[in-house]
């Protein structure tokens, strides 16, 4: 598997976190599954759509254009053929650039881009072309300069961002609501409004992807990385983690401290939380 990220330029970092590209031309079908990670991304499958699992539906294909809203539960996929997709990860405080107003009641929800902004869709299939021919992707770039620039960024709920990322989610909501000068009411429904997430939730993600990188990178015990990562212990985090990312603790920890290749079930998401292939 190839799995490839592209930091954005300086006019597009307040909007982008980045342009991701994974490929596998013979996939083993195996189930994975993707975490959350409190960003919103728009995907074009130019190879196989995965298959997604829902409990209403069960198994069933992805459309090749989708919006992914916030989650807060791991998404489940499974490769069905030859595998290239590409993905522009937006930050948390432009996930609305595309939705709108939507954005809060497509928690959970993954959709068809099409259906949410036909010209888009289109516009975004043309310049992943070209990223797919050349390794260049400059053209993505300015796609996204005419779609997502327009978009506003609201400065506090940025600051606000960026506080509770830098204290991976456990700075008190109330204090980061007073810091960004809001009432703590004001501040939840903006917030909402914003990225899709109500800031405890996005706090909760997080933590989440805190303990994920300790245990990935840091080589600590499951203890350490939760108290580490802002849950009250052990057994905080255990419940937290089987609820989210459907994996006991211990069953993460083995498959983060294999070869990528050695356990089918997280290799997809290993990348993704690594960030490189």
């Amino acid at each position: 598997m190839h799995y490839q990220e592209y930091a954005p330029p300086d006019d597009l970092s307040r909007h982008i976190r980045c342009i991701w590209w994974l490929r596998e031309s013979d996939p083993a079908g195996h189930p994975t599954a993707i975490y959350p990670d409190g960003c919103c991304e728009l995907v074009v499958h130019r190879g196989m759509p995965f298959s997604a699992f829902s409990r209403q539906n069960g198994w069933h294909p992805q459309g090749r254009l989708l919006f992914v809203a916030q989650q807060r539960e791991a998404v489940r996929l499974k490769s069905v053929g030859a595998v290239d997709c590409i993905g522009v990860r937006l930050q948390p405080v432009a996930s609305a650039c595309i939705a709108g107003e939507r954005l809060p009641a497509l928690r959970d929800q993954v959709c068809d881009l099409e259906a949410l902004s036909a010209a888009c869709a289109e516009a975004l299939v043309k310049a992943s072309e070209s990223l797919q021919a050349s390794d260049e992707p400059e053209p993505l770039w300015r796609m996204l300069r005419h779609w997502v620039l327009p978009h506003a960024i609201d400065s506090r709920i940025e600051l606000a961002v960026k506080t509770l990322e830098a204290e991976q989610g456990r700075a008190r909501i109330e204090a980061v609501a007073e810091l960004v000068g809001m009432s703590l009411r004001a501040f939840q429904v903006r917030f909402l409004t914003e990225v899709g997430l109500s800031a405890k939730e996005f706090a909760r993600v997080l933590r989440l992807q805190s303990v994920i990188r300790l245990l990935d990178n840091e080589n600590l015990p499951l203890t350490e990385a939760s108290l580490a990562s802002g849950f009250s212990d052990q057994a905080h985090a255990t419940r937290e983690l089987r609820r989210m990312i459907g994996l006991t603790p211990a069953r993460l920890f083995a498959a983060l401290r294999n070869d990528r290749g050695g356990d089918e079930t997280v290799r997809l998401a290993a990348a993704f939380v690594r960030g490189r292939s």
